[in-house]
């Protein structure tokens, strides 16, 4: 290959290389731009809020401390975990028990069944509201921890899907090999094979335990005391209360993002090789 062939194929790759890290800092700066400015935002006073300053000249912690006095946020907090985990553990268990059924297991309509259960992801969150509420409302439930808890209990489509697409990736000597050493149904599903789907699980259980951390609207319709109320709804309730200060508002943002934080970065190696393993990094 001639040398000036070459030289301009590796500046090529370096401007191309270079094009891309820009995009990436782009996108970065595009979802880490407003939380950098809320944090921005919760050490200030109400006076320097507007201002274009990013740090401010002298520091408001107590802002944080305010958001604990003003409403009952600490018990919102753990109302939230506690809803979270136990969402999160009926998720994990259920998803990866109809993950294996449909994946490993053989009886008349299965894919039929799959395909229908699956079908359920189309139908928007909205259209399950009132029916759910009036299911609540009859069981007694309402204004309950037990409407946030039992509703998301027994597993979704999506993980199930998740489940099943990895047990599908498992060989089958492994179950072969403990139905040939006497294993029941039961003990292949939870002695051979679910321990090697600790990857997909470790994803299942950092989505749920985001999406019931955010989570808004349920907690709305069916949650009206601060003893019950989750950490979303405090927010919203302090917005109302103290609508014009944003300093205080933005510390209150700034308290619940900080578990998700907490969370994501004690579980991002497991979540990022499960995400690749599972199929939902995009390859």
């Amino acid at each position: 290959m001639p040398k000036g062939r070459a030289e301009r194929g590796i500046r090529r790759r370096v401007v191309q290389g270079i094009c891309v890290y820009l995009a990436l800092v782009a996108v970065a700066w595009c979802a880490l731009g407003p939380i950098l400015w809320a944090l921005s935002g919760a050490l200030k006073s109400d006076g320097e809020i507007v201002e274009p300053e990013v740090l401010p000249e002298s520091p408001r912690w107590s802002n944080f401390g305010r958001v604990f006095e003003v409403l009952p946020m600490g018990r919102m907090l753990l109302n939230t975990a506690v809803y979270a985990a136990c969402v999160t553990a009926g998720q994990v268990f259920f998803c990866s028990l109809a993950g294996y059924a449909f994946a490993r297991l053989r009886f008349r309509g299965r894919d039929v069944l799959f395909l229908a259960y699956l079908a359920t992801l189309m139908v928007p969150l909205t259209v399950t509201v009132i029916p759910q509420f009036l299911l609540m409302r009859a069981f007694g439930w309402v204004d309950t921890p037990w409407s946030m808890i039992v509703p998301g209990l027994f597993g979704s489509a999506f993980g199930t899907y998740l489940m099943r697409q990895f047990f599908r990736t498992l060989p089958d000597e492994l179950e072969e090999a403990a139905i040939l050493d006497g294993c029941t149904t039961w003990q292949v599903y939870w002695r051979v094979l679910l321990p090697h789907t600790r990857p997909a699980l470790m994803v299942l259980a950092v989505l749920t335990w985001i999406t019931v951390w955010n989570d808004f609207l349920w907690p709305l319709v069916m949650i009206q005391r601060n003893e019950y109320a989750t950490a979303t709804l405090g927010l919203v309730r302090l917005q109302g209360q103290y609508y014009s200060q944003w300093p205080l508002l933005m510390a209150a943002a700034m308290v619940i993002l900080a578990p998700l934080v907490a969370v994501y970065a004690v579980a991002q190696r497991a979540f990022l090789r499960g995400t690749a393993m599972s199929g939902l990094g995009g390859r």
